[in-house]
């Protein structure tokens, strides 16, 4: 059961065991034969602590996302400011990229100009 989990999770068998020993995800039910069984739900929310990881939230505070939806209800205020601060960061973080990305162009274009101009020189000057 759990490596069914982990390959539809896109996951290893350690690291899903490592997230429920931190408390990223809750351990689940096991059948009768002490086998965990993973819920569908569960699978959602892999997917969404990935994103969260891919954006750079540091596990310690999916760590405590987790722990607060766990608690449930009473703390949607908590976990909505916490993504919203995180969006902030996120959105910090691609404006960032952006101004890279326009510097990397500018430059990728320079040398194009300066590699056409090298190699019209040297045809002029093959050819004189």
């Amino acid at each position: 059961m759990i490596g069914e989990f982990a390959r539809a999770a896109g996951l290893s068998t350690y690291t899903v065991r490592f997230y429920e020993k931190i408390g990223l995800i809750p351990a689940p039910p096991r059948d009768s034969g002490g086998r965990r069984v993973y819920s569908k739900d569960s699978l959602g929310w892999i997917h969404f602590l990935k994103q969260l990881n891919a954006t750079g939230m540091k596990q310690a505070d999916r760590v405590h996302y987790a722990a607060l939806r766990l608690r449930g209800e009473e703390t949607y205020r908590e976990r909505r400011q916490m993504l919203e601060a995180h969006y902030d960061k996120i959105r910090a973080d691609l404006a960032a990229l952006q101004k890279t990305s326009d510097l990397m162009q500018r430059k990728i274009s320079l040398y194009q100009r300066l590699e056409a101009e090298l190699a019209t020189s040297e045809k002029d000057t093959n050819n004189g």
